[in-house]
């Protein structure tokens, strides 16, 4: 009995060590910023950089092959043609492989290689997402195998799941977008949705809510409006915003029609404190989990498949979506449906405003490209709603639809549309007090 209870002590006792030490290499890896050469993210996004700056004969290399992978895959597996979805991304992947081909090896319409065309696909988004995917795909076994999701679920389930009614761990995408990206978020949520953690409904508001560009790329967005010396007024505005957007699409269509056969909260155990029961779950996980070795392959090969299905689509998409923000009315006529609530936000030229906002779904910059010289209170506006929006053509929007969350193009649209219209009228009454008070100048 007593070599029967030591022995327990200490499966128990591994296990703990478990969840405390790979849980906060996960959490050092993903949400502490590190400066390093006057640039302060995370080490996932460092590392990617690093690669694609002085390795980058390497990293051009790496991301074609995935690209190569994602776009022939479907063809050689048959899946190609299983919905109209999968065949028009199928043939949009092989697209967005030959525009790869043609950027490389310089080739194509000269309007193709204007700074925020090709070039800027590629080099700023295809090389950035094709490396930090599975970098990050690697950290993210640290982050999710060994309990601390499962310790954060119980732990700030009363405030999850009432408000944006998901479970508890969805905390943890949450922050991992706003301090890393939405492409490592997104890595998070598929996997937990794919393990049977999440719900349709609960992994499509996590994904359409949670999952926005990171605060490292807002900071790019607040300096080409001007706005850094009101960043913390601008930061925790959108922060704000966007979260309580997401608390309001959790229960409108298409989100809430969405699959959900129950909550899978479990209630505390009779006698347990809530930080008790947390600890127990996730003890239970390190003491259940595969060795590291199995966890990092499993990851890593997840990761790959993402940024495969991911990269091709981001060329194609996002190239015929900023072609038609910079050559067709398409989003000029997609601005005038927004035009009802610029109006009411009382901007003054909210013709302007409605179609600059409109342009955010081709690209989240683009609003802040086209609003450069605004007022001032029509800027910070523009700023909140094209990170709160969170969806857009040229990178997010082929994120979710390269996840095993089922949610249509048309659907995502749809929220897309409900976002941008709510972040408007949220932000307005802010920018209008911020500008009476003297906060942006």
């Amino acid at each position: 009995m007593t070599d029967i209870t030591a022995q327990s002590g200490g499966s128990r006792g591994s296990a703990a060590f478990k969840l405390v030490f790979f849980s906060l290499i996960g959490i050092f890896l993903f949400f502490v910023p590190v400066t390093i050469a006057e640039k302060s993210t995370i080490l996932l996004d460092h590392a990617a950089t690093a690669i694609a700056t002085q390795l980058r004969p390497v990293a051009v290399t790496f991301v074609c092959l995935l690209m190569a992978y994602g776009a022939f895959g479907p063809f050689v597996r048959g899946t190609w043609n299983k919905s109209i979805t999968d065949m028009i991304f199928s043939v949009l992947r092989v697209l967005g492989l030959a525009l790869a081909g043609m950027y490389l090896a310089g080739i194509g319409p000269a309007n193709f290689f204007t700074p925020d065309m090709l070039p800027f696909l590629f080099d700023k988004l295809v090389l950035s997402v094709g490396l930090i995917v599975p970098i990050g795909a690697l950290a993210l076994a640290f982050l999710i195998g060994y309990g601390l999701l499962e310790f954060t679920g119980v732990l700030v389930q009363p405030v999850m799941r009432p408000i944006w009614r998901t479970p508890g761990w969805s905390a943890i995408d949450a922050v991992a977008s706003f301090v890393g990206s939405y492409s490592l978020a997104l890595l998070i949520t598929d996997r937990v949705f794919k393990e049977g953690k999440y719900t349709v409904r609960e992994a499509a508001i996590i994904a359409t809510g949670f999952s926005t560009v990171s605060a490292t790329f807002m900071i790019i967005v607040a300096k080409t409006l001007g706005l850094m010396p009101a960043w913390n007024l601008y930061f925790w505005t959108t922060f704000f915003v966007t979260f309580l957007v997401s608390a309001i699409t959790a229960r409108l269509w298409p989100i809430a029609g969405m699959e959900h056969p129950a909550n899978r909260d479990l209630p505390l155990p009779v006698g347990k404190s809530r930080i008790q029961t947390a600890i127990d779950v996730g003890i239970e996980q390190a003491q259940a989990a595969t060795n590291l070795p199995t966890l990092l392959r499993d990851t890593f090969i997840d990761g790959l498949r993402m940024a495969a299905m991911i990269l091709p689509s981001i060329m194609a998409v996002g190239l015929l979506g900023l072609l038609a923000a910079k050559y067709t009315p398409l989003f000029d006529i997609l601005g005038l449906t927004l035009y009802p609530f610029t109006w009411i936000a009382q901007f003054a030229d909210p013709m302007l405003a409605a179609k600059s906002m409109a342009a955010g779904l081709a690209e989240m910059f683009l609003p802040a490209i086209l609003l450069k010289e605004a007022d001032v209170g029509l800027k910070f506006v523009a700023a909140v709603v094209s990170v709160s929006q969170v969806l857009f053509l040229s990178a997010s929007i082929p994120c979710v639809l390269a996840t095993s969350i089922p949610l249509s193009f048309r659907n995502l649209l749809v929220i897309w549309y409900i976002r941008t219209a709510l972040s408007i009228l949220f932000t307005a009454p802010i920018a209008w007090l911020a500008v009476s008070m003297g906060w942006l100048n």
